[in-house]
């Protein structure tokens, strides 16, 4: 009788079991019971993500452009005494010449064109309006490195965007060293500021700079290929191009100057009637006894393709622009194409 109960208990307790199984599996399969907890991610569909700093920003700008040697790449034409060059097709990202452009060489004033591009992307086209009032820092700075100047005087008010083209035309110091003021306080923090923008374009390795006007000093080096990626990240900014390409500009009128400042790039207005089958578009020059007369350049040949031009260690400062004329005379096309 005993046995009989117990198996009677068991009976029950099975059906109970079955039952709630039952249930368990009409719950599972109800509508909408196969949706995931959205903050669930499956192990296998982790992916590795990338830290904070490694997420560019909505405004962040990545410098992602590069040339490249190929079989074609020739070296300068005989006529080039520069001992450093080379010449790049824009569009295409290939070297079409160039001399030692991967050696060590000093970029003089071509350094201000990193002057510029780094407080281009540090300020507000509205700061363009600012004036700073020209400090006997910058002057003396300028004066003491026995540097190309502007022509300010001490406590002028001047605007940001004259002291660009103060930069850039003249290779005005006393222009460039009140711009890095302007933009990071001192030229020591403008200094980190390109060294760690160099960092970002992926050219430190290879370039380093010690102040933002170009003066010689052993720490302070690049090389052509480096100085044609700066170039090209400058002229990518539509202000910069238009900085860099203006033959003539007068600044503000001032207390100290009522007329304005005229000054000029030499190189684009020496150049503007060399056969060069195309037009010189921007061009920044430089000299120091240790890297010779050096230039970077800008040009559109006929058809509306552009090139980067570099050069260091030429003899004086027409035989450099006549470096580049012979380049460009040797590698952009003499015709313009036609299509049928």
């Amino acid at each position: 009788m005993k046995r009989k109960k117990n198996n009677y208990v068991l009976g029950i307790t099975a059906v109970i079991l079955l039952a709630g199984l039952i249930a368990l599996a009409v719950l599972l399969l109800k509508p909408g019971r196969e949706k995931k907890d959205p903050k669930y991610i499956e192990p296998t569909q982790q992916a590795v993500q990338p830290t904070e700093q490694e997420i560019p920003t909505e405004t962040q700008e990545v410098f992602s452009y590069s040339a490249e040697e190929t079989e074609d790449t020739k070296g300068l034409p005989e006529s080039v005494v520069s001992s450093h060059g080379i010449l790049i097709d824009v569009g295409t990202g290939k070297i079409l010449a160039d001399k030692d452009a991967f050696k060590k060489m000093y970029p003089a004033s071509m350094t201000k064109i990193f002057t510029v591009y780094v407080a281009s992307k540090n300020i507000t086209p509205e700061q363009l309006d600012d004036t700073v009032k020209i400090s006997i820092d910058a002057t003396d700075y300028s004066y003491r490195n026995d540097c190309s100047n502007t022509g300010y005087e001490v406590d002028e008010e001047v605007t940001v965007r004259d002291l660009f083209y103060g930069t850039i035309l003249p290779s005005g110091a006393d222009s460039a060293y009140s711009l890095a003021c302007y933009v990071a306080g001192s030229h020591e923090a403008f200094v980190d500021m390109m060294n760690h923008e160099l960092e970002e374009m992926g050219l430190s390795k290879t370039t380093h700079f010690t102040n933002c006007v170009g003066i010689y000093n052993e720490d302070h080096y690049s090389t052509a290929y480096d100085m044609a990626m700066i170039l090209k990240a400058a002229s990518d900014d539509e202000f910069l191009r238009q900085v860099l390409g203006e033959h003539i500009y007068t600044t503000t009128k001032t207390k100290e100057h009522p007329e304005g400042l005229t000054v000029s790039n030499w190189f684009l207005r020496r150049i503007e009637d060399k056969d060069t089958h195309g037009e010189v578009l921007c061009a920044k020059t430089g000299f120091v006894a240790q890297s010779g007369s050096c230039a970077a350049s800008l040009a559109k040949d006929k058809n509306g393709e552009e090139y980067i031009c570099v050069t260091g260690g030429s003899t004086s400062s027409w035989r450099c622009i006549y470096d580049h004329v012979d380049i460009y005379d040797a590698f952009l096309p003499k015709t313009t194409e036609t299509t049928e």
